[in-house]
C-alpha cells in the first residue's frame, strides 16, 4: 500500500504541492543529462564510469518517482562526485606518489544492518592507531584551491539541512560531519554503490550491481584511501584503516579481490529486530527524495534482501580470517568485544585505547541510538514468519533472541546447521 506523506509543516506542504504540479506537467520523470555532466567534469572518455552513471540515472528517472527535492539532490550529488573524481585525476597528475601509498591489511566491519556495526566501528576508532574516512572527507576529500578550508562546517550545514527534511533520521542513525562514514559513500564516486538503492527505489540498478558490477568500486576505494593517506601530516604513520558497511556481505569476493589482506569482522544480531529497523530507516531516507512511498514493498524487499545477506554470511563463515562478534556480547561488554577482535587478528590493544573505549562505552552504551516505536504490520511483516525465514542463520551462528538473556561472549566458531 502506498502511504501518503504527512504534511506536518508549511514547508513540506508547499513541497508536496509543487511536486503535484510538476508531476502533472511531466517534469519529474525526465532523464538526466549523463553525457553532459561527464563532459562538464572532464571525464567524458571514462566508458566504465559512463555506463554506471547512465544505469543509475536511467533508474532514477524511470523507477524512483523523484520529487523536486530528489531531482535537485540527485543532480547536485552527481556533480559533486564527478568533481571529486576530476580532482583526484588532477592530484595524481601533479603527484604520482599518491598511487604508491600502501594500504596494508585494512579492516572491514560488516553484517546485517542495524546490528551494531557502527557502534563497533566507533569503539575501534578510540585506538589512535586506527583510522576511518570521516563524513566530511567522503563528501569533500580535498579543499578548494586558494580558499580557507571550511569543509567540516559546510558538511555540518548539509547534514542539518537533511535533518530538517528527515527529522527522524538523527535518532535512527546519529551522524555528524566528523563521524566515521560507511564505504558505500566511497563507492558512490564511481556510481557503483548500494547507497543509491537505499536512498532511491531503483531495482534495475540494484540488479545490475548484484550481477557483479562492484569490483571497480572496491578498486576505487583503495585509490580513495591512498588519497586520504597521502594528505596525512608530515611524520604521521599511516596507521590501520578500519572501514565499515553492511553492504559488503553482497560483494565479499570483490572485496577480497581488491584487498587480499583484508581483515573482516561479521557482527551478528537477532534478524527479527534488524529487519523492522532497516525497513524504517529505508523509509526515512527515501521520503524527502520521492513522491511515493510503499511501506509494504520496502518491508518485503528488506526482509528478502537481508535473508540473502544472511545466507551469504553462512557460506563465508568458516573462513578463519573472519572474526565473528555478537550484538548482545558487544552491547553487554563493549571492551570485551573489542578485545575479542584484537585477539583474533593478533593485534596488541594499548592500555590508553582500552581506557578510551571504556569511557565511550559508559557515555554511550548503545552508541547514541534512540529507541523508536514502530510496528511490523506497518511494513507488512510478521515477526514469527521472519523468525522462521532466518532460522538457518540464527541456528548456524547461535544467535540468541533479544527477548532472552544477554550473551556476554560469542561462540568461538559458528557451528554447523
Amino acid at each position: 500500500m502506498v502511504q501518503p506523506f504527512p504534511e506536518t509543516d508549511v514547508t513540506n506542504a508547499l513541497l508536496r504541492l509543487a511536486d503535484r504540479l510538476a508531476d502533472r506537467a511531466g517534469l519529474l520523470d525526465r532523464g538526466f543529462p549523463a553525457d553532459r555532466l561527464l563532459a562538464r567534469a572532464g571525464l567524458a572518455e571514462e566508458s566504465a564510469l559512463r555506463e554506471a552513471l547512465r544505469r543509475l540515472l536511467d533508474a532514477c528517472a524511470s523507477e524512483a518517482a523523484l520529487s523536486i527535492v530528489g531531482r535537485v539532490a540527485t543532480h547536485w550529488d552527481v556533480r559533486r562526485l564527478l568533481g571529486n573524481l576530476a580532482r583526484f585525476a588532477a592530484e595524481e597528475a601533479r603527484d604520482p606518489a599518491i598511487l604508491a601509498e600502501r594500504v596494508a591489511a585494512p579492516g572491514f566491519i560488516t553484517g546485517l544492518p542495524r546490528s551494531g556495526t557502527s557502534f563497533l566501528h566507533r569503539l575501534l576508532l578510540e585506538d589512535p592507531d586506527n583510522h576511518a574516512p570521516l563524513v566530511w572527507q567522503t563528501i569533500a576529500p580535498y579543499p578548494r584551491p586558494g580558499r580557507p578550508d571550511r569543509r567540516i562546517e559546510a558538511v555540518g550545514r548539509q547534514l542539518a539541512a537533511f535533518a530538517r527534511l528527515a527529522p527522524e533520521f538523527p535518532g535512527l542513525h546519529p551522524l555528524t560531519a566528523t563521524s566515521p562514514q560507511e564505504c558505500s559513500e566511497i563507492g558512490a564516486h564511481v556510481f557503483r554503490s548500494l547507497r543509491f538503492d537505499t536512498t532511491y527505489h531503483v531495482p534495475s540498478y540494484r540488479a545490475w550491481l548484484d550481477a557483479g558490477a562492484q569490483l571497480p568500486a572496491y578498486r576505487f576505494e583503495r585509490r580513495f584511501l591512498q588519497h586520504l593517506q597521502h594528505q596525512r601530516p608530515a611524520g604521521q604513520a599511516p596507521g590501520r584503516w578500519v572501514l565499515k558497511c553492511p553492504d559488503h556481505v553482497f560483494a565479499l569476493a570483490e572485496l577480497r579481490a581488491a584487498f587480499p589482506d583484508a581483515r573482516l569482522v561479521f557482527v551478528h544480531r537477532d534478524p527479527v529486530s534488524v529487519v523492522l529497523s532497516v525497513a524504517r530507516l529505508t523509509e526515512v531516507l527515501r521520503r524527502p527524495f520521492t513522491r511515493r512511498i510503499d511501506r509494504l514493498a520496502i518491508g518485503r524487499h528488506e526482509a528478502a534482501r537481508w535473508h540473502d545477506g544472511a545466507e551469504r554470511m553462512i557460506r563465508a563463515a568458516t573462513d578463519p580470517r573472519i572474526c565473528h562478534v555478537h550484538y548482545q556480547a558487544l552491547t553487554a561488554d563493549p571492551l570485551g568485544a573489542v578485545r575479542q577482535v584484537y585477539r583474533h587478528f593478533g593485534l596488541p590493544l594499548p592500555a590508553p585505547a582500552e581506557a578510551a573505549i571504556a569511557r565511550l562505552s559508559a557515555r554511550e552504551p548503545n552508541g547514541g541510538y534512540a529507541h523508536e516505536a514502530y510496528r511490523f504490520a506497518d511494513y507488512g511483516l510478521d515477526p514469527a514468519a521472519e523468525r522462521a525465514r532466518f532460522a538457518a542463520y540464527t541456528r548456524f551462528f547461535d544467535i540468541a533472541t533479544e527477548d532472552g538473556p544477554p550473551r556476554r561472549v560469542a561462540p568461538a566458531l559458528p557451528r554447523a546447521a
